[in-house]
């Protein structure tokens, strides 16, 4: 690319990390452009021809304008999604399918532009099935886990393996009396199964007895491990009983994050493992949007340079 153009950073409006990205960028003069899904039709409007040379074309948002043939990385964080409100249902539905192939699918075919991470990857491995059989494949230690709709298995899975947990494979917010709810992971025994569990798919995993959890966050070639002690069995529940150490990974576990990162095309994961008593890493999941900001404050490790250098386009 002779004439690097802008990063574009796609995400809600509310996205502190976002916020800190941006900010870095700015100081480096890297041009961006930030956008949200929800910004279309009435923000955010766009043309993009295709032809033998290509796509050719331009984003326009009320401050920037950014050409197609140039945006230097896509940074893709969480975006609110489509909405048209202002139309009726049937007309909403048809909108808001064309938004997301029209506009969607412009975003995903941009020409010599970083994804991080490309949105259609993301989409891959945010299924949990498909991120355990990966991890398998790239040769991390995976507690027994089922997928299932049937109680009957679900009991003898949680009779034969003694500590199981509940985790849901996807975590929308419910709203209770108009506050943000999440269902929560839970240890589970037999008799908490009854014919419910038939009602949709659930994902119930062996408890490993662990001494510490660990977040990894790989930033293209740069791995970020990050020890969390507490005493909890979800350590997301309650960030003020945490404390943070910086680690380094245990052997051949970059050489398996390598490999589960290639088998997605991430160049982006957080990564949660629990350490168990033995010192063994067990591979929890991989966010391929994940969290990251809130542990530089706490250990000192350049997260966020790391990310500006890639969407800079340094490494």
């Amino acid at each position: 690319m002779s004439d690097p153009g802008p990063v574009l950073v796609v995400t809600s409006l509310h996205d502190p990390t976002a916020d800190v990205v941006i900010r870095e960028l700015h100081d480096r003069d890297v041009p961006v452009v930030r956008l949200d899904s929800s910004d279309f039709p009435a923000s955010l409007s766009v043309e993009a021809e295709i032809s033998g040379h290509g796509m050719r074309g331009h984003l326009h948002t009320p401050s920037r304008t950014a050409d197609l043939a140039n945006v230097r990385a896509l940074y893709y964080r969480r975006p609110t999604g489509f909405a048209f409100p202002h139309l009726d249902e049937q007309d909403a539905r048809f909108a808001l399918t064309q938004a997301r192939y029209g506009l969607g699918g412009v975003l995903a075919s941009l020409p010599d532009c970083l994804y991080v991470n490309h949105p259609h990857r993301i989409g891959d491995a945010e299924f949990k099935p498909s991120g355990l059989a990966a991890a398998v494949d790239a040769g991390f230690q995976v507690p027994p886990t089922l997928v299932t709709s049937r109680p009957d298995a679900a009991k003898a899975f949680i009779k034969r393996h003694g500590s199981v947990v509940y985790k849901p494979l996807h975590n929308p917010v419910y709203l209770v009396d108009g506050v943000s709810h999440v269902v929560r992971i839970a240890e589970v025994t037999a008799e908490d199964i009854d014919d419910d569990v038939a009602g949709t798919v659930h994902l119930f995993q062996k408890r490993v007895a662990k001494t510490a959890d660990v977040r990894v966050t790989v930033i293209g070639s740069h791995i970020f491990c990050v020890r969390i002690d507490s005493d909890l069995l979800d350590w997301r529940t309650d960030y003020s009983r945490l404390s943070y150490s910086p680690v380094k990974p245990p052997r051949g576990i970059e050489h398996r994050l390598r490999r589960y990162m290639h088998h997605f095309g991430l160049v982006f994961g957080a990564f949660d493992f629990c350490v168990g008593e033995d010192g063994t890493w067990w591979f929890l999941e991989c966010n391929p949007s994940g969290q990251w900001y809130w542990l530089e404050p706490e250990t000192g490790l350049p997260m966020c340079a790391a990310l500006a250098d890639l969407l800079e386009r340094k490494t």
